[in-house]
């Protein structure tokens, strides 16, 4: 029935777009179509300059939108292969088929507790049908990933260079191929997000790079100063920007976040925690990483749920299944509820509230909750070996 009511919205969505429902605002696959667009125009430098973007908005759709353009020059080959198709089926073509692979890694991934896995993500799943955003496409890459890590295989690097799309999102899988020691699997990752940058480079010419550049250096300022639609943010800086703490001050406090969490990967490889959950912490530190972290990033946690679910329910106590359900629902759902009250899903008009953020709490609420119950299973795991090895069961001497 969830699938079915996604499948209802993209449709809906596609329907829109192709202008037989009534109009929307522009949205992030407007965007990425508007991009793709500029790509064969030859002019997707201008793209990351905003002036020069709301004028191509205008000219493409009649609309304009604040929605800066700062994707590393490789997903702009993306988007222009969506380009030539019109843009409701553009849409159906990208987010169908990326949200069935993302649907087969995790089906992968989680096993038989796959329904589990869905309704404790419903939330944002909804969201990412609802923008056309990425979030299915780095989802599945990073599910791969993930799979590779898993089984040994050098060729999880593939994937996992291929993020270049969206780097900050697999910092946590990188730092954890690094601590597993998968030298060839980083090679690989490194060689292929080179690859990609060289093509990227060879078809839009040596020119995207200073735009990319400046594209970022606008990013930052827009950060700084707000304008970006902070309630559909999960990071800490987020949080504490839209508090109206100085945007310093929440940078630091981000940067403090994303090393504690990435020190989870290392601490927990050296506490002998299964590879299976380093790998499963590994891709939820990702989503601390960056201040731009939004509620569609969150297939993400999809996959790191999907890793870590069977030794989570494993060893919660009553009660505290509900409450990881309850928190994940809360991160995911908090920008989809408030959405009501900021003028649209994707917070696209060009002057709007800042709103408050309060995804960043329950996430790291939930985070907290998830390294506890694994390290309840991992002392409940150390006890029953040394009892093994001394022969001695919790009732007393094992017989011979």
């Amino acid at each position: 029935m969830l699938l079915l009511s996604l499948a209802a919205v993209m449709l809906s969505k596609a329907l829109r777009y192709a202008g037989l429902l009534p109009a929307q605002e522009l949205t992030d696959f407007d965007a990425f179509h508007i991009a793709g667009r500029m790509v064969w125009r030859g002019d997707i430098a201008q793209a990351y300059h905003l002036p020069a973007l709301l004028e191509a908005q205008q000219a493409l759709t009649g609309d304009q939108a604040f929605l800066p353009w700062t994707y590393p020059p490789p997903f702009n080959l993306v988007v222009a292969a969506l380009a030539p198709l019109p843009i409701g089926l553009a849409y159906l073509v990208f987010a169908g088929a990326t949200l069935a692979a993302y649907l087969l890694v995790l089906r992968r991934i989680a096993g038989p507790l796959f329904a589990t896995v869905i309704v404790a993500l419903a939330p944002a799943l909804f969201v990412a049908v609802a923008g056309g955003q990425n979030g299915f496409l780095t989802g599945t890459l990073i599910g791969l990933a993930s799979l590779g890590l898993l089984g040994g295989r050098t060729l999880a690097g593939l994937p996992l260079g291929l993020m270049v799309i969206k780097p900050h999102l697999a910092v946590g899988l990188a730092v954890g191929a690094l601590v597993l020691r998968r030298w060839r699997c980083l090679a690989l990752a490194a060689a292929t997000a080179a690859l990609a940058l060289a093509l990227s480079t060879a078809v839009l010419g040596p020119a995207i790079w200073p735009a990319f550049l400046g594209g970022v250096d606008e990013a930052k300022a827009f950060l700084a100063a707000g304008a970006y639609p902070l309630f559909r943010m999960v990071s800490v800086y987020a949080w504490l920007r839209s508090l109206d703490l100085p945007a310093a001050l929440a940078l630091a406090a981000q940067g403090a976040t994303a090393v504690a969490v990435l020190g989870l990967i290392p601490f927990a490889l050296w506490k002998g925690m299964p590879r299976r959950q380093v790998v499963g912490l590994a891709v939820l530190a990702s989503l601390f990483v960056s201040p731009y972290a939004y509620d569609y990033d969150l297939p993400l946690y999809g996959v790191a749920l999907a890793l870590l679910l069977p030794d989570l329910l494993r060893q919660a106590r009553r009660g505290e299944e509900l409450v990881l359900l309850g928190l994940g629902w809360i991160v995911g759902g908090y920008g989809l509820a408030a959405t009501p009250l900021h003028g649209g899903l994707d917070g696209t008009a060009l002057t709007f509230p800042v709103g408050i953020s309060l995804a960043a709490p329950p996430f790291l609420l939930l985070l907290a909750l998830i390294w506890r119950i694994l390290r309840r299973e991992q002392a409940a795991t150390t006890t029953a070996t040394a009892a093994i090895g001394t022969g001695v069961g919790p009732a007393g001497p094992v017989p011979a």
